[in-house]
């Protein structure tokens, strides 16, 4: 393993600048911060303006070029080219949008023969050490129940095909119940944690996922149930949404930067 790598960032909202700042406040060491890639230049230079140590500003293509690792915190709609360069160049991946990457896992054969690595986080939800662990044995269902404030979830591809209102709800409302695989492509920018759990376990059409719209809760709640021959669990977690996106709960930002400090760290707990 090297000494120290050089970290680069594909989006710079919420998530990507605080990843950018703790790594550049020296929380995190042996790691530098390489490059990043934003959509509105102007405004990155703005962000990092008063960085320590100022990154290159660039493309995808500059940050595949000039860092070991990269951090994914972008729209889904450029995963493909973002994880499409990774692989290429052969290096290591930490994606935030890990629905998106349903549909690419054919390049998981291609990083084989580049050297390259995916790394998924857990993310905004709980346990996928216990269900990888489970996973070596045998799984016989997992199921993920989402409940978001409406507002969370409005705007949702699958709402707005299906003509599915979650306005001036009184009590929760099913929204959503089918396989991870179908719910990640329904919802890109709620469900990136049922991506991660059906990685992690039995994969994404086996398991399911019910999201509900609920308007008696003001925090992101995940509920997973696993049953295996090895164990049975039930685990729930309730995220504080950020004020930038109620859609995405503050623990998804220090779980990448806790992927992050794993790279590097002498001991590592958890599976």
């Amino acid at each position: 393993m090297p000494d120290r790598y050089k970290i680069g960032i594909v989006g710079l909202g919420a998530i990507g600048l605080q990843i950018a700042k703790t790594i550049d406040g020296g929380d995190l060491p042996n790691l530098d911060l390489a490059a990043v890639a934003a959509r509105d230049k102007k405004k990155a230079q703005q962000n990092l303006g008063s960085f320590r140590n100022v990154p290159l500003i660039t493309s995808v293509e500059g940050v595949c070029e000039s860092a070991d690792v990269i951090v994914e915190c972008a729209p889904a709609a450029i995963f493909k080219t973002i994880i499409e360069k990774t692989v290429e160049t052969g290096k290591t991946l930490i994606p935030a949008s890990v629905g998106a990457l349903l549909p690419c896992l054919d390049l998981i054969d291609h990083a084989k023969s580049t050297g390259a690595k995916i790394i998924i986080p857990t993310g905004a939800l709980i346990g996928l050490d216990a269900v990888r662990a489970a996973a070596e044995g045998h799984i016989e269902t997992i199921t993920l129940t989402t409940r978001k404030p409406p507002n969370g979830l409005a705007g949702a591809p699958y709402l707005i095909e299906n003509n599915i209102s979650v306005e001036n709800l009184e009590d929760a409302k099913l929204v959503f119940e089918g396989s991870a695989r179908d719910g990640a492509k329904g919802f890109p920018a709620n469900v990136n944690v049922a991506a991660a759990l059906s990685l992690a376990g039995i994969g994404p059409d086996r398991t399911r996922l019910q999201i509900w719209a609920d308007p008696s809760i003001n925090r992101n709640m995940h509920t997973i149930t696993v049953e295996a021959d090895s164990a049975r669990f039930t685990m729930t977690i309730e995220n504080i949404p950020t004020k930038e996106n109620p859609k995405t709960g503050k623990i998804t930002a220090l779980s990448l930067i806790a992927t992050l400090r794993r790279l590097t760290e002498p001991m590592i707990a958890g599976t």
